[in-house]
């Protein structure tokens, strides 16, 4: 957890600072488009506050209610933040994009020195002022900030990939349960790929003088933000609903069971999630002919014991002799 959190603080202090440089470059241009992505990373900073929250929820203790403690928070606080992700930045950046690309008689950009109105205030730029350049100082700004974040994300991202030895970032993606750092990685490198898109936009809009490149980045942003939101969505549902664990990972516990010599067989197997990277085993047993208590007592807790060691994702281990 303590990986998690660390991550989503980086990605706080980023997106923190992407949304204040973004409107000041609104304020310094009068941009419409910098005052959208300010609005976007005001949704980023947002969503990681959700994070943060799940992650609080999460460290509770069991209890009553929830005897399996609140590992769950997680899942459902990530979940909110792919709903904001596809309902805010994504539609509304997809939306402004749209927007400018069907208006008649707009124009590329704000005119140099033109008063800039936001809520009560007015604010003149001064005259000299280049909108493009401070949109791409800003861009670059937002850029570095976001590449600090994704490098802690994709750091703790790797060291689960190591622990559990998956081979690819589609496998981790498909099997891990840190939804929260998940999350965190899916929306940092989102966010890098659409400033490269918007950046290409304005440098293509600037050579050729017409804003309909920068007009289609808009939408092309707003599209990659929408799909992922949806991706992410997805994998946060299986999780809420009580997914086991991967089958190959089932079969490797299955196969730890079947091993000892006390098993006859196994009368049925079951694994879920109840929170990031902690799993309930339940397993049914029927034990060979004629073994006494003691001895099976015995055989249950190393087999208990052999299943914690095998996966360090287990907390909790429920055996159930049955017969054959």
């Amino acid at each position: 957890m303590a990986g998690s959190k660390s991550v989503v603080m980086a990605a706080l202090v980023a997106n923190g600072a992407i949304a204040i440089l973004k409107f000041f470059g609104f304020l310094l241009t009068g941009s419409a488009a910098m005052l959208s992505e300010t609005y976007h990373s005001i949704s980023d900073t947002g969503n990681q506050v959700f994070l943060l929250i799940g992650i609080r929820f999460s460290g509770r203790e069991a209890d009553r209610q929830h005897p399996f403690g609140y590992g769950k928070s997680q899942f459902f606080y990530s979940f909110l933040v792919s709903v904001f992700l596809f309902g805010i930045a994504g539609w509304e950046s997809l939306k402004h994009g749209y927007n400018e690309l069907t208006a008649h008689g707009g124009h590329a950009g704000p005119e140099a020195g033109e008063a800039v109105e936001f809520l009560f205030l007015s604010f003149t730029p001064p005259a000299w002022l280049d909108p493009l350049w401070v949109n791409y100082t800003v861009l670059l700004g937002a850029f570095a900030f976001e590449t600090y974040a994704l490098i802690k994300a994709r750091a703790e991202m790797q060291r689960q990939m190591e622990r559990n030895d998956w081979d690819s970032y589609r496998e981790a993606f498909r099997k891990t349960s840190d939804v929260t750092t998940l999350t965190a990685l899916t929306e940092d490198t989102i966010a890098l790929v659409g400033i490269i898109i918007a950046l290409v936009g304005l440098v293509l809009a600037q050579m050729t003088d017409n804003p309909v490149y920068d007009q289609i980045s808009a939408v092309l942003i707003g599209v990659m933000l929408m799909g992922f939101a949806l991706a992410l969505a997805w994998e946060n549902k299986r999780l809420l609903l009580g997914e086991s664990l991967p089958a190959d990972e089932g079969k490797r516990l299955r196969d730890i069971i079947a091993a000892n010599e006390y098993v006859d067989s196994i009368v049925d197997f079951r694994t879920v999630y109840f929170g990031p990277n902690e799993v309930i085993v339940s397993a049914d047993i029927a034990f060979v002919d004629g073994l006494e208590t003691g001895a099976m007592d015995d055989a249950i807790t190393a087999i208990e014991d052999e299943l914690t060691a095998a996966n360090g994702d287990i907390r909790k281990v429920y055996i159930e002799p049955e017969a054959a």
